[in-house]
């Protein structure tokens, strides 16, 4: 069976198309309002859905996702809930899923296992913030974990031969970070993007998408001009939060969500 991000991006070339691709934390605000974001993201037509594990010390994440992540584990999110989540996602929806998540929760539950599990639950690929491809080569205990599509990150700053590594190791897609620094920080996408992409264009043939910074429709249609996706994660979370008591979270986010997903399907 072929792998739905692999699929999904080869229907998008076909409509020549580029990929929405939402972060949201999984459990944010609670297990129940976390799967209905989940069916409205990808009813809205969101490409790819990142679904954040929460954990405890998101060292490479902003403020905003800091605080979604904590209040996934107020609610009582786990790993093990996060496989749970999946499961009832694909009851109904075939949208990609991405889990976008450090070593340690993966690590805690077994990297086997976890890969394992996730991938019979429903989801398709995995992006580990904290572990090099390079590290996890000599590691005979992380070269088990292949049921999942590894999905790497490429900064601005990533040394050539280092940028080219990771391109030719690519899974998926290759996550381009359009700034330096933690998720939300930002304002815009650095203007130096097109470039980095270009660059990576010329090594790779993996789909190439842009995140950090991206917050409105028009720079999601800039984005989209050069890029294979865009990637919308803090933008998203912060109208969750600002939503999170309300019991129609799910209808605030589509509304947000709807004007950005059609700008980048437009190009």
């Amino acid at each position: 069976m072929a792998n739905r991000i692999d699929t999904t991006f080869t229907h998008l070339r076909e409509q020549n198309r580029k990929a929405f691709v939402a972060y949201v934390a999984g459990g944010d605000p609670d297990f129940d309002r976390s799967l209905e974001i989940l069916h409205t993201l990808s009813d809205a037509g969101a490409d790819i859905i990142e679904l954040g594990i929460p954990f405890s010390d998101p060292m490479a994440d902003g403020i905003v996702n800091q605080l979604a992540a904590d209040r996934a584990l107020k609610s009582g999110m786990s790993s093990h809930r996060i496989i749970d989540l999946i499961k009832a996602f694909r009851k109904t929806h075939d949208t990609p899923l991405v889990l976008f998540t450090y070593l340690n929760p993966v690590y805690a539950y077994g990297f086997e296992a976890f890969h394992n599990d996730a991938a019979e639950a429903g989801a398709d690929g995995i992006l580990l913030l904290d572990l090099p491809p390079s590290q996890a080569a000599v590691n005979p205990e992380f070269l088990h974990g292949k049921a999942l599509h590894h999905i790497h990150l490429i900064a601005p700053t990533t040394p050539p031969a280092r940028r080219q590594s990771l391109a030719e190791s690519s899974q998926g897609f290759i996550y381009a970070l359009s700034r330096t620094g933690v998720t939300g920080a930002h304002s815009a996408p650095s203007e130096s993007i097109a470039t980095q992409v270009a660059e990576i264009r010329e090594i790779t043939k993996t789909p190439i998408c842009v995140g950090f910074g991206i917050t409105t429709p028009e720079q999601a249609a800039q984005v989209a001009g050069y890029a294979d996706g865009v990637i919308v994660g803090s933008a998203i979370v912060r109208k969750i939060q600002e939503n999170a008591n309300d019991p129609n979270v799910a209808q605030k986010l589509r509304e947000f969500v709807t004007p950005l997903i059609e700008a980048t399907h437009a190009v």
